[in-house]
């Protein structure tokens, strides 16, 4: 049995929270300077921020633009929703600078419906970042969907009270958003295709990645451990943290292209914690069933009868016609946003 494999469950918890604090607390040994909080802010925990994603887990957070789409989504029992100006396909067709959806959009969601309500900043941008924080979102996304401000530096998430979540295609760009400050980590896939062959690609690479450290973990190669920190350029504690635990520290959902109950009870086989639908559900012309499936599928991802009953709740003629990836220019990817 792995180390990893040792611990109970609420082992893990604890060196979920405390290695992350003890991360937080070598970057400050660093030098990393910590600003005073924005006056009227509460200032919010490590614990907290980090445990809220995990309260979602096995749960599907739905994409929308509207009121109407956010309530279909709670109906169909989400765990939570994401505010956009457009869905990720139709920000592929439109073109042009992709910014952070209507402030008043965005509140008005929030006082339509239950559930936690996220939306995303362009990468870089800390001041968008600061108007939803400020609104009170309960998650950000500096998401590679929008036009980013700056290709080389994302936000020093570690300023905030909210949590963040960010994309990444493989382990190396997971830890660099860790070590910045994000509390929750999903595969960047291709958004808007509805192909949900990038995101397997991603999370392959990522968990063959850990596996690889914890193998290295478990034979006491501590050299091998610094190496893959100084590649990475980042903390070798998250890097020991990571190989210790076997898994990425914080909580990891799938996203991209996942159009179909069986795409989200794949990416939950291959090890996701949760899914992220962008535009395979109100792209299709079946919402309120795919929704209502998918939700199934991800929760039960692991009985195959439940998965079946998911996936017959909808059908292939009604599912969104989706893009090709091969067929895409390199300038049109997404994905290599923000790396």
């Amino acid at each position: 049995m792995s180390v990893a494999g040792g611990f109970s469950t609420l082992d893990r918890l604890r060196d979920f929270f405390y290695g992350l604090l003890e991360v937080r607390d070598r970057l400050r040994e660093r030098g990393v300077k910590w600003p005073r909080p924005l006056e009227g802010v509460q200032t919010g925990t490590v614990r907290v921020k980090v445990g809220f994603p995990a309260m979602l887990k096995r749960g599907v957070i739905m994409d929308v633009t509207n009121v109407e789409q956010a309530e279909v989504a709670e109906d169909a029992g989400a765990v939570g929703v994401m505010v956009l100006d457009k869905l990720p396909y139709d920000v592929r067709r439109a073109g042009g600078v992709a910014r952070m959806a209507d402030l008043k959009m965005i509140e008005e969601v929030m006082a339509h419906i239950t559930i936690p309500v996220s939306a995303k900043v362009r990468i870089g941008h800390y001041y968008e970042a600061v108007l939803l924080e400020a609104i009170g979102v309960d998650l950000i996304d500096e998401s590679e969907v929008l036009t980013p401000v700056d290709e080389q530096h994302h936000i020093n998430k570690w300023l905030f009270t909210v949590p963040f979540v960010n994309g990444c295609r493989e382990l190396c760009e997971a830890l660099r958003r860790i070590s910045e400050g994000a509390s929750m980590i999903r595969s960047k896939g291709e958004a808007g295709t509805g192909n949900v062959a990038e995101a397997v690609k991603h999370f392959k690479a990522l968990y063959s990645a850990v596996e690889e450290l914890a193998a290295a973990y478990r034979s006491g190669d501590e050299e091998r451990l610094r190496d893959y920190a100084r590649r990475c350029q980042v903390p070798i504690e998250l890097v020991a943290l990571t190989a210790r635990m076997g898994r990425l520290p914080v909580v990891t959902f799938a996203a991209g292209g996942i159009a179909t109950p069986a795409d989200a009870a794949l990416m939950m086989w291959l090890g996701a914690d949760g899914v992220f639908v962008g535009s395979g559900i109100f792209k299709s012309q079946d919402p309120r069933q795919r929704a209502e499936a998918i939700v199934l599928a991800t929760a039960h991802w692991d009985d195959p009868e439940t998965v079946v009953e998911a996936q017959k709740m909808v059908s292939e003629k009604s599912a969104m016609l989706g893009i090709d990836v091969r067929t895409l220019k390199p300038e049109e990817l997404l994905q290599t946003r923000g790396v």
